[in-house]
């Protein structure tokens, strides 16, 4: 350790009260123990927090600039690990013996689902490994007829107190009592169901809802369905996290549902109705004549349900036309004489779809006059 208590905090010997201050605060953070917990960094946290005990202090700051040692009546002598604390944070610790009697943890699990049941929702039974009270000492953790005794090392407080001498003087610190854990208390004859917890490990049904809408990676908030705390506390909460799983057929955006069709080229040509199946069961669609292919046909009120609220997307179905690719003899015949009779014998290539042709004819007649 440096003599020089100004040289410790990296300061002048000119430096102000709120200089010393600042000074102190930047170098407790990067040592304090709970940052850096190691033996080096502790012994280095407790020198600056030694030296700006002095510094910090106008009549101790004087009689140190006067040449009086630190380890002297007005130095470090009684100086304790909790007054570094209070010195940094501005206050103490909370102290005292702590309850038994504590929340549980939150749990979460992961169940997969379907697509109409994340369509439609549902019920599902659950089998949940969990903690649950212990019936026979109803959380107490005691054997029937018996209790609690004061841990007779801390006396109840839940804490010891250890004091060690160096050269910085006399340091205090407070520890949780190793008998008791720090609860300020004993079982002497614990509960030979839970062993003194209060609970108990078990595999118990839980009968959940599935909203319709639900999908992939949401989940589901069961308040109070978590696991039963230590000493019989209170009931954390459960978390459903849910996976739904990937259609065959269908495709999710939104609350819609996407589909592909393929229709035969005469199909296409002179229109038809299809029967196709939904997640509601087999439906009509309607394929109007000279339908082309990325005709999209609309199902109204065939897709998932909205999550919140009533009512449901759409099912979109992408109509992909089918060019038959053998034909017999007179297949053949017939299509070249109907490419005879609509004149496509030498058709040519039009560029651009036909909506964008439509368009430009447009736009030329009006300029036309037409």
């Amino acid at each position: 350790m440096a003599t020089d208590l100004y040289e410790v905090l990296g300061v002048s010997r000119e430096a102000s009260a709120d200089d010393i201050k600042r000074a102190y605060r930047r170098l407790a953070r990067e040592l304090h123990p709970d940052v850096n917990p190691d033996e080096d960094t502790q012994h280095r946290f407790k020198e600056i927090s030694a030296a700006y005990d002095v510094l910090s202090d106008p009549d101790k700051r004087s009689a140190y600039d006067r040449g009086g040692s630190p380890f002297g009546g007005n130095g470090f002598e009684g100086f304790g690990f909790g007054d570094i604390v209070d010195a940094f944070f501005g206050g103490g610790s909370q102290r005292g013996p702590r309850p038994r009697h504590r929340r549980g943890q939150d749990a979460l699990i992961r169940i997969d689902v379907d697509l109409a049941e994340a369509a439609f929702g549902g019920v599902r039974e659950l089998q949940i490994d969990t903690a649950v009270l212990c019936e026979p000492c109803q959380g107490a953790g005691t054997a029937p007829g018996t209790g609690v005794t004061t841990c007779d090392v801390c006396k109840g407080r839940g804490e010891v107190q250890t004091v060690q001498r160096s050269f910085l003087g006399q340091v205090v610190t407070n520890r949780p009592c190793p008998q008791c854990r720090g609860y300020g208390n004993v079982i002497p004859h614990p509960c030979p169901e839970c062993a003194g917890e209060g609970r108990v490990g078990t595999r118990r049904s839980l009968e959940i809802k599935v909203p319709q809408g639900i999908a992939d990676g949401m989940r589901i908030h069961l308040p109070g369905e978590g696991e039963i705390g230590p000493g019989g506390g209170p009931a954390g909460d459960l978390y459903v996290e849910v996976s739904v799983l990937p259609h065959p057929v269908f495709t999710r955006r939104g609350d819609d549902l996407h589909c592909p069709i393929t229709v035969p080229m005469t199909a296409a040509a002179l229109g038809a109705t299809l029967q196709i199946d939904t997640l509601d069961g087999p439906a009509d669609i309607v394929v109007r004549p000279g339908t082309q292919s990325g005709t999209q046909v609309l199902l109204d009120q065939r897709g998932v349900g909205h999550l919140r609220g009533s009512g449901r997307g759409n099912l979109v179905v992408h109509i992909d036309v089918q060019t038959p690719t053998k034909l017999d003899a007179r297949q053949e015949e017939l299509l070249r004489e109907l490419s005879a009779l609509r004149g496509e014998e030498q058709p040519r290539a039009q560029v651009g779809t036909v909506q964008a042709k439509k368009l430009f004819d447009r736009v030329r007649d009006a300029f036309n006059g037409r």
